[in-house]
């Protein structure tokens, strides 16, 4: 009876001791997105500012959670492992075989018709729901297609074309 009584309060503590990724972002006040720099449209340098998809949609994203967005330049052999070890809190990655909720991160919805993901911390459910809900809000008010045209028409029109 008292391991039974123990266990279950192991299981209904270790939530509360983990930290939840939303109460750390939100104690930070930005939200830490890593980006390649000289990944064209998505996000590349112009007169030594970053511009790009992924820089405005994260700043369009970020204002949706009431954050500022920091992007933080990494190789993309880096990004994945830092958004687990925590050194960003996202990325923008293409969805993929790879990012599945199976794996060491959990993602976002797909964003837009680029079919887009967002990693994240594993277990991170307030996390998961706030981005979601930011997500759903940026596509219905045309946001995320706004930004999509200006950056990928020429490329969608290309892909078409084949």
């Amino acid at each position: 009876m008292r391991s039974t009584i123990g266990v279950l309060l192991a299981v209904l503590i270790s939530p509360l001791a983990q930290a939840e990724l939303i109460d750390e972002i939100a104690d930070r006040g930005e939200l830490r997105i890593a980006v390649q720099a000289e990944n064209s449209p998505y996000a590349f340098k112009q007169d030594d500012h970053l511009t790009g998809f992924d820089i405005e949609f994260g700043q369009a994203l970020a204002k949706e959670l009431d954050l500022r967005a920091e992007f933080v330049e990494a190789p993309a052999t880096e990004v994945l492992a830092g958004v687990e070890s925590g050194k960003y809190d996202i990325a923008f990655t293409p969805s993929s075989e790879s990012l599945t909720g199976d794996g060491p991160l959990d993602v976002s919805l797909p964003i837009g018709e680029k079919k887009l993901v967002i990693p994240f911390q594993k277990d991170n459910p307030a996390f998961e729901s706030a981005v979601n809900n930011a997500l759903q809000r940026l596509k219905d008010s045309g946001r995320t297609a706004e930004l999509e045209q200006k950056w990928f028409k020429g490329v969608q029109e290309t892909a078409g074309g084949q």
